[in-house]
């Protein structure tokens, strides 16, 4: 994360083992490492929850990122994020990943519920998570997001393939 956000995709690249794009160093995804690295100074035993560049295939194709916010809150919930990249889009990656994070939280005794906030503008996103049982249980207003829907789900649930 600190390669990318200096803007070193080579080294990057070379450290994670895959060959990243340039949409890893746009603003948007340097405000994330940033962040996730000021909570992974915070606290080291956050790292195994953040982020990850999601792998397709044999070739290692980078198509976005995804990840938690954090370890499980004191109730056992945990939030997830994932981002493709343009190219990528509409051809189900989001919904790969979405898979994976939900059964990775499953595989976890300390997560009891998945969270994920959603602009209400974000249709693709809405539509991603849609077919998982995903209850919407409320609004909040993030700094950088501005308006978004919360959804939860238990995380014993086990995620259709």
């Amino acid at each position: 994360m600190s390669a990318l956000l200096d803007g070193d995709l080579s080294e990057a690249s070379r450290t994670a083992g895959v060959s990243l794009t340039e949409y890893f160093v746009t603003d948007r995804a340097r405000w994330l490492w940033q962040f996730r690295l000021d909570q992974m100074a915070a606290d080291p035993a956050q790292a195994r929850w953040m982020v990850r560049q999601a792998v397709v295939g044999d070739k290692g194709l980078v198509v976005g990122h995804a990840g938690f916010h954090g370890p499980p809150d004191e109730v056992g919930m945990v939030e997830i994020g994932y981002s493709v990249a343009p190219d990528f889009r509409r051809q189900g990656y989001a919904r790969s990943a979405l898979i994976e994070l939900l059964r990775r939280a499953a595989a976890e005794t300390a997560v009891t519920t998945v969270r994920a906030t959603i602009s209400p503008d974000n249709v693709a996103s809405l539509a991603t998570i849609s077919g998982f049982d995903f209850v919407e249980v409320g609004e909040q207003w993030d700094e950088e997001d501005g308006r978004e829907l919360v959804f939860e789900v238990p995380a014993r649930r086990v995620p259709p393939a």
